[in-house]
């Protein structure tokens, strides 16, 4: 049945005056009037039916109908109907296809006027929250200005163009810096989430990645690609570094963002609160990416272990404590920086390490492999550290050895994988014999031979292991891990408190 409908031309007017007060398409703000009408339809026909309404977009004509759907076996007498049935409303119909049967236009009624317009408020505003949502998201990990619009409990909520409200949370600020509310700011999009109450946007300025962006606003040359960030380190309010690298030979990085005496770096100091920021030259090679990032202390030695990613850089007496920085701060900084571990030292301190380094290693090598102190130093002259090294390398590089035959390095090589085994046996005894727990054992980053060592320590369970420090666990397990490392394992058997927290 074909019913006549009316032009609404109100209705179009209504839609794009919505649409552009709140900031959202005129599809979204018609949607939901079409829902807001189909509602109250169904409030006059029965709840039980399936009532769509259709809203022309240049006419705002009005268009109201039934649907049902054919099937083999009806559920749902309001919305399906059989094939049978249906095929004496029209023999083509097939099961899955829909009648449509058109209503008569409503009148509304003050009650059906009042749901409809209840519905269409709701949906305009989850309309006008998806918009800020998605519009908010496409800005994450970019600066923003905006306005302190009120101070709770030390965190500032700041409002952004189009209305949305983001969270700068007190630990996210620099250090001593304070705000009153009318105060203009600039912060990082740190992240954007979607939630009832609309898009939660949370803001930064300790981040690095807000220091970074600074420079990319600062520096044409980042903008435009000459120029690229590799990396960022910071320590909020008071020093950070940043390493830069140009693809073009001819293009200073580190000049280009310093600026002609100074002046680009200077106002991003000047934003960052007076932090100290240092703009290193980046390499793709790690000795020379350390000594830049370590500028202007003169690196006298660096020795770079790859496979422990651990890194020994050997400096005067006189410039030791100021590469150091006070309370360590320049060292963790260049640390962050290239992605090592750095253990400084002066040459008298190194000269004593690789003493007790060798003593340790001879030590090893004639207890492992029962061979006395000359064969076990010409082991580390030709470049072994580990039992393991000497278990799995190719047997034709052993008898490469000056005065080493076939014979002899075969021998070597079946003593080093026999203590390996026994050393596997050994360490398998007594994780059984500890009765560790097994979230403990599961933690990535530890050892069989660390995990005996925790647990010969009193450390058996993942709570026993998230309540130590970094520096804790290293002492524990010895130098084959780094603090870093260190801190990174015990936050991630801190995860299970944070999230029982949150279920409370």
């Amino acid at each position: 049945m074909q019913v006549a409908t009316l032009p609404r031309p109100e209705l179009v007017q209504m839609a794009e005056m919505l649409a552009r007060d709140k900031g959202i398409e005129k599809s979204a703000v018609l949607e939901a009037m079409e829902q807001g009408i189909s509602k109250a339809g169904r409030s006059k026909y029965g709840p039980e039916y399936d009532i769509r309404t259709k809203i022309d977009p240049k006419t705002g004509a009005i268009t109201m109908a039934r649907y049902i759907t054919v099937v083999e076996e009806v559920e749902d007498e309001f919305t399906q109907i059989t094939l049978a049935d249906a095929q004496k409303r029209d023999k083509n119909l097939g099961l899955g296809d829909v009648i449509v049967d058109m209503l008569p236009p409503m009148d509304f009624g003050r009650i059906a006027a009042g749901t409809a317009k209840q519905v269409i408020t709701q949906k305009v505003r989850e309309a006008e929250r998806l918009q800020q949502y998605n519009d908010m998201k496409d800005k994450k990990g970019e600066i923003i200005n905006g306005t302190i619009k009120r101070v709770e409990g030390g965190n500032l909520i700041v409002e952004l163009a189009g209305r949305v409200e983001a969270l700068l949370r007190r630990d996210e600020l620099i250090p001593r810096e304070t705000y009153r509310v009318g105060d203009r700011i600039r912060a990082l999009i740190l992240d954007v989430r979607s939630e009832i109450k609309g898009p939660q946007v949370f803001l930064s300025r300790s981040h690095p990645q807000f220091m970074a962006k600074l420079f990319e606003a600062e520096v044409p040359e980042i903008y435009d690609g000459l120029i690229e960030i590799k990396a960022v380190a910071r320590d909020p309010g008071s020093r950070a570094k940043i390493a830069v690298w140009s693809k073009d030979n001819t293009v200073d990085a580190r000049g280009a963002c310093i600026g002609l005496r100074g002046i680009r770096v200077q106002a991003i100091v000047s934003e960052l609160q007076g932090e100290k920021v240092d703009v290193v030259n980046w390499s793709s090679d790690p000795a020379t990416f350390i000594v830049n990032a370590l500028a202007p202390n003169e690196v006298l030695k660096i020795v770079i272990d790859e496979e422990a990613g651990n890194v020994e850089v050997v400096l005067s007496e006189e410039q030791l404590s100021l590469a150091i920085g006070r309370r360590g701060q320049n060292i963790k900084l260049v640390s962050q920086l290239t992605g090592w571990h750095i253990d400084m030292m002066n040459e008298a301190q190194e000269s004593e390490h690789r003493i007790q380094e060798t003593k340790d290693r001879v030590e090893l090598f004639m207890r492992a492999l029962d061979v006395d102190d000359m064969m076990a130093h010409i082991l580390i002259q030709e470049g072994f550290a580990k039992v393991e090294d000497i278990a799995y390398i190719a047997l034709d590089e052993l008898i490469g050895i000056e005065g080493f035959d076939e014979e002899l390095a075969t021998e070597l090589q079946n003593r080093a994988k026999a203590y390996l085994v026994a050393e596997a046996e050994t360490i398998n005894q007594k994780l059984s014999e500890l009765n560790l727990a097994d979230d403990l054992k599961a933690v990535e980053g530890l050892t069989d031979a660390m995990l005996v060592k925790l647990g010969e320590n009193g450390v058996k369970t993942l709570d026993d292991l998230a309540d130590l420090a970094g520096d804790e666990l290293v002492e524990i397990v010895g130098k084959d891990m780094s603090e870093d490392d260190a801190n990174a394992i015990i936050m991630k058997a801190r995860e299970h408190w944070f999230e029982e927290s949150k279920a409370q």
